[in-house]
């Protein structure tokens, strides 16, 4: 699961990634709305200074993470069904540490930059309640964001976008760079390595199906995960074995995951051929996460109908 965030200066454009991120499917934790949420608890007005207020009040009591903190175990519910959460709202480094330290590598840091006078006119055109009505209440604004040292999260981040062009520009730079940084399909590999088996051997078998395949073994138990299927399918292809592989997915198929059980031996010399969950050396299990893609379109792209032994309707790619 990646954890991407977003981050720059009021009115930089992060509602606007945010909202390109739900039409693609992808679920969004928006920081100020804890914030907000927890302005109204205290019975006061929605305006910019309570709002301010209240996160410098919650900063200064709980630390500096605090709102980094409250939105971790909502992030963690909404991933155990997407590959990716977007985050919309970083405010300053320690909440960049506090989510480095939580998600590891699967968190990226998103900047968006966008000058003062932009900023300001998409506020008065926004007109949300607790928007800022001068160019000083922006700089203010601007001040205050930076004391939470957001500046330092600004000069870390992973990518930068630059949103100083059409709205439309903006959106597509947004949505190209999400389409790179999340996959449609998630791979997980995972296998018994028994005392009598060389590991190195096992390693090899899981390497001759997914090349690209992460590796690590502990306590006897190899796991996995892959990104490219290009190996897979070939090797389905030159096997000629289409027909089989979709039967075994369409029947091995739970909602938005399909575990397929490879023979591991016939894996070390770069075939496929399925077995049982009691195999000798126990098998290779493979389980496909489909985020971004629906089931039909990707059943045909692995292993598409055959009508006198050629595919019928293939997808060439899941990624157009």
């Amino acid at each position: 699961m990646k954890i991407i965030a977003f981050v720059g200066l009021p009115l930089s454009g992060k509602t606007t990634a945010a909202e390109i991120a739900r039409e693609m499917g992808i679920p969004v934790v928006v920081m100020g709305d804890v914030v907000r949420e927890e302005t109204k608890r205290r019975g006061l007005e929605l305006t910019d200074e309570n709002v301010g207020r209240v996160a410098s009040e919650l900063r200064k009591k709980e630390g500096m993470d605090a709102i980094a903190k409250r939105i971790i175990p909502k992030i963690r519910e909404l991933g155990k069904n997407h590959g990716a959460v977007v985050v919309d709202g970083i405010r300053g480094i320690a909440e960049v540490e506090r989510l480095k330290k939580e998600f590891g590598e699967d968190f990226i840091l998103i900047a968006i930059e966008c000058p003062l006078e932009i900023r300001f006119q998409r506020a008065l055109k926004r007109k949300r309640e607790d928007d800022v009505k001068t160019i000083e209440d922006l700089k203010k604004r601007d001040e205050r964001e930076l004391s939470w040292s957001m500046e330092e999260a600004l000069k870390i981040a992973d990518f930068t976008i630059e949103n100083t062009s059409t709205l439309e520009e903006f959106r597509e730079k947004v949505r190209a760079l999400l389409d790179r940084l999340i996959e449609k399909v998630e791979i997980e590999v995972e296998t018994d390595i028994h005392p009598t088996e060389d590991p190195e051997k096992v390693i090899n078998a899981v390497k001759n199906i997914f090349p690209d395949a992460e590796i690590e073994i502990v306590d006897g138990k190899l796991k996995a995960k892959a990104k490219s299927l290009e190996k897979f399918r070939d090797l389905i292809r030159r096997q000629r074995i289409l027909d089989t592989v979709r039967s075994e997915m369409i029947k091995n198929r739970r909602g938005r995951e399909i575990t397929l059980l490879l023979n591991k031996q016939v894996a070390t010399v770069s075939k496929i051929s399925f077995t049982d969950y009691d195999a000798t050396l126990s098998p290779i299990i493979v389980r496909f996460r489909l985020y971004r893609v629906d089931f039909e379109k990707f059943l045909n792209y692995i292993a598409p109908k055959t009508k006198a032994g050629k595919p019928v309707g293939e997808v060439e790619s899941l990624w157009s």
